[in-house]
């Protein structure tokens, strides 16, 4: 019997993203980056990641991981728990209406 070997990550085909929570989490993590006056490039400098992976994940495009979370929450130097509320909190919001001129 051949031993099965082991693939790390996501079959092929699969998918996770959901777009509401992700533009949540990249509208809280804008908001605090904001808040605290940092660039984009200084944040992903102090994350370890890409600036272009900031951006992608403030415009809800990317879902990060648990530890990418971790490395933003650091270098914004406040909790996860912080930006999961916040997330959580933009969530609970009302969606905004669409108005006809």
């Amino acid at each position: 019997m051949q031993k099965r070997q082991i693939q790390r990550g996501r079959p092929t085909g699969t998918t996770t993203y959901e777009a509401e929570p992700a533009i949540a989490f990249g509208a809280a993590v804008r908001d605090e980056r904001t808040n605290q006056g940092i660039a984009q490039e200084t944040l992903a400098h102090l994350a370890g990641i890409e600036r272009s992976h900031v951006g992608k994940i403030e415009r809800g495009e990317h879902t990060p991981t648990l530890p990418l979370i971790l490395k933003i929450a650091r270098a914004l130097k406040c909790s996860s728990a912080h930006l999961m509320a916040l997330t959580e909190a933009k969530l609970a919001e009302p969606a905004p209406s669409k108005t006809e001129d």
